[in-house]
């Protein structure tokens, strides 16, 4: 069986999110959607919000489980037996943000990530302008997987 761990910190949860978690379904028989505390980060939705909001979005799938963590990402997949991580690229700066932590990442350990591009329709989502977008009372239903919708 393949797995792999989706990490973030997924506040909120998007349409970018879920678009690369489909690709993913593709590949992998588990995915860990693995929702952390990320110290560089003020979350706007509590850990029981973000992990229900994905729950919602997921339809309980059984290929999909969704977890807290708060240690290294790669210490995770190895406390879990994973040796994949799934990371999305929207764009440039995502990917040499990712080859960084990928070339840190590899100094200390054997789990690998796996990237999937953003689909063109959904590279300009961010959680941090959907943040922007719900702090000054913008429209963003649109930027939200439909299930949040409802």
């Amino acid at each position: 069986m393949k797995k792999a761990v989706f990490p973030g910190s997924f506040d909120p949860f998007t349409i970018g999110h879920k678009d690369v978690l489909g690709q993913a379904l593709n590949i992998f028989d588990h995915i860990i959607i693995a929702v952390g505390e990320n110290s560089t980060k003020s979350c706007m939705f509590s850990l029981n919000e973000r992990i229900s909001f994905i729950k919602k979005s997921t339809k309980n799938n059984s290929k999909i489980e969704i977890v807290s963590y708060s240690n290294l990402t790669t210490k995770f997949c190895e406390s879990k037996d994973v040796k994949f991580l799934i990371r999305g690229l929207r764009n440039t700066n995502d990917f040499i943000f990712e080859k960084d932590i990928k070339h840190m990442q590899e100094s200390f350990s054997s789990v690998k990530s796996v990237y999937f591009i953003s689909g063109k329709k959904f590279s300009h989502v961010s959680s941090s302008l959907v943040r922007d977008i719900i702090k000054y009372g913008g429209t963003y239903d649109h930027l939200l997987p439909y299930e949040l919708n409802k």
